[in-house]
Parts: C-alpha cells; structure tokens; sequence
C-alpha cells in the first residue's frame, strides 16, 4: 500500500486467500452467472474507479462552500458520468441517484460506456452534499463496480447498520443487544468497551441508541452526513473509529459493503419500511424485511473495483487542494480479488502550460 503524502497511513487489510483461490484456474462463474477472467475485469478497471472518482470530486470542489448541495451534486454527477462513458464497459447502474423519471442524473437502470465488460455500478457522486455546500468534513465522490448481479439493487429506503472492523467480523450480530455487540468488538481487538468509539448519525431517531452506547461505557461520535465515509473508517486500522451503528440511507449501505468486502470488515443491514407503499416495493424487488443482511448479501460479486476521493478534508482522506493552475487530489481505491488497497496523491495539471513544483 502507497503511503499517503499527508501522512496518514492506515494498515492494510489482513490476507485472506490468494486471488487464485478465490478465482480458480484464471476465471470464475460471476454473480449473474456468466463466466469472467476476475484479474483481468478487476486490473482493467480499479485503477479506472479513481479517475472516474477524481473527476467528480475535482468538478465539485470549485462549488464547495457555496451553499447550493443541488448545484454540487449536479457538477458531480456530470462529471462522473463523463468519465464512466469513456471506459471499456456496459455499465449498469443499480444504486444512482433514483429512478429515472425522480433523478435525471445517473439514474437507476441508465446505461453507461459502450465497451466490453459486462457490469453493474453503484455510485454517489457528492456523498454527503450538505456538509460539502457547507464546507465542512467528509464530502467524498464514491463508486464501486462489479460484474453483473454483484452488487445489490437496493430500495432508496432507511437501512439499520452495523459495521465492525476485520477481527470482529463473523463475531457481531445486528440482532443481538447493543451492550452484546460492543463487548463482542471490544474482545476482538483486546481492548475494553471504554475505548471503544462508534459513529452514529445525529438524527433524533437515535436517542435511545446513543443513549445505550453511551450507557455500555463506549464513547460515540456524531456525524452530519456521510455513513459511507464513516464505513470506510471501521474498515481501516488507524483511524480511531471502531463501530457504525443506526440506520442510514440504504443504498450507501451498499456502497459501504463494496468496500468493507474489500477491507475485510463487516456490513449488517436491516431495511426499515415506513409506510405500507415501501413494504409492497420491497416485495416487488425480493427484499425481506426482517431479514439481516451481510456483506456477501449486499455485494455479492467475485471481482469488485472501489474509489472513493475526498472532495473535503476527513479522518480518511484530504480533500481537493486547488492552487494555480491546477489541483491535488487523496484517493482511495481498492479491488477484492486483486487484494490490493492503494491510497493515490494525485497531481491535475488544469489548461495549457500549465506547471507546478512537486514536492515529496
């Protein structure tokens, strides 16, 4: 893994099988069936996810501060989209920006590039557009690619989380009491529920959560907007965050289980129906309400590229530094079956002649 240039420099995951284990002789049967070359999908396009995120990010960084989360989103979004047509791929997007006739920026179902590999694309283009009207932490542009069928088409409904570390992974239970989960993560990194710190988002609807976590002896961080980012967070060591927990959108649960596939950490999730028209939209699209899902459940895919570049400073990665005929941007990017997590510092030379000193 790259060092980053600002000295942040989370471990990398901990190896779980060779790339040949998880792809047999070359190739495997993907999630939706057909038979893919996994190395081959995923060295063509992880390090393509970067450019694709960079672009967004660099488009909505000139808006940051401005006030306008719609104007954001929309330089965002063409931004990305612009880039995703370039690429060698038939994508198709299953977590976007709505339906079609509610958001006319990669929507769901739209169809992206015109290339050979056969995908499906989970994307946000400014996640977490009010702290970036605001200029406040955590903005991020985030996408995550699969082979067909390996990412989950989630309804745009509430999601009840847990995300955990790697070495609790399998050790944690959504149903399970909040005292019992904490204890559970504390074992697994020998540490005490003390010091342990859990992300939960500043919503009414978390009191009595809050309330327990706080209880339990753990401390919790409150965040504005943003869960991908904080998801990401668990997934890497050093970051001093060790749990997410409540419920959050659930397509950026989708997102977060992309990327927690990667790290080796752990997504639960739970869809909340609020109303009767949501329940019968979730028997439209096979999704169980009870029902816990995982990782594997909600990324199900054997090859999986993820980036994700800071639009605004975070606890994982810089945000967009502008200077003079240019900018410099922190992405992270990483592929399942490749087993690679990359932090890239990236140099954009804007307009002609444009030049700049690099410094180490």
């Amino acid at each position: 893994m790259t060092k980053p240039a600002s000295g942040k420099t989370p471990s990398a995951p901990d190896a779980e099988a060779s790339p040949a284990a998880r792809t047999g002789a070359g190739g495997s049967r993907g999630a939706g069936g057909q038979v893919v070359d996994l190395l081959s999908l995923e060295h063509a396009l992880v390090l393509e996810t970067a450019r694709v995120t960079e672009a967004a990010a660099l488009a909505a960084s000139r808006l940051v501060g401005m006030g306008d989360k719609n104007a954001i989103d929309a330089a965002g979004t063409e931004a990305m989209r612009s880039v995703l047509n370039s690429l060698d791929i038939r994508g198709t997007v299953v977590i976007g920006e709505g339906e079609m006739d509610e958001a006319p920026m990669l929507y769901i179902g739209e169809v992206l590039g015109s290339g050979r590999h056969e995908v499906d694309i989970a994307v946000d283009p400014v996640e977490g557009t009010v702290v970036t009207a605001k200029g406040l932490p955590n903005g991020l542009a985030v996408i995550a690619i699969s082979e067909k069928g390996g990412l989950m088409h989630a309804p745009d409904c509430y999601m009840e989380k847990l995300v955990v570390p790697p070495p609790a992974a399998g050790r944690v239970n959504l149903d399970w009491p909040v005292e019992a989960n904490l204890a559970a993560i504390a074992q697994s990194l020998d540490r005490t529920v003390a010091d342990l710190l859990v992300v939960i988002l500043d919503r009414d609807r978390h009191q009595e959560l809050i309330g327990r976590v706080r209880g339990a002896g753990a401390r919790v961080k409150l965040i504005g907007d943003g869960d991908v980012v904080a998801s990401l967070a668990v997934g890497v060591r050093g970051t001093g965050v060790h749990a997410l927990m409540g419920s959050g959108g659930a397509p950026e649960g989708v997102l977060s289980a992309a990327a927690l596939k990667c790290l080796g950490a752990e997504i639960q999730g739970r869809f909340l129906a609020e109303d009767e028209a949501m329940r019968a939209r979730f028997v439209q699209m096979g999704v169980e309400e009870r029902r816990v899902y995982r990782t594997a459940d909600l990324a199900p895919g054997r090859q999986m590229a993820f980036s994700a570049t800071g639009i605004t400073d975070g606890e994982l990665l810089d945000g967009v530094r502008r200077f003079g005929g240019g900018a410099r941007t922190h992405t992270v990017v990483m592929g399942y079956a490749t087993r690679v997590v990359r932090f890239l510092d990236s140099i954009h030379l804007e307009g002609d002649g444009a030049r700049v000193v690099v410094r180490v």
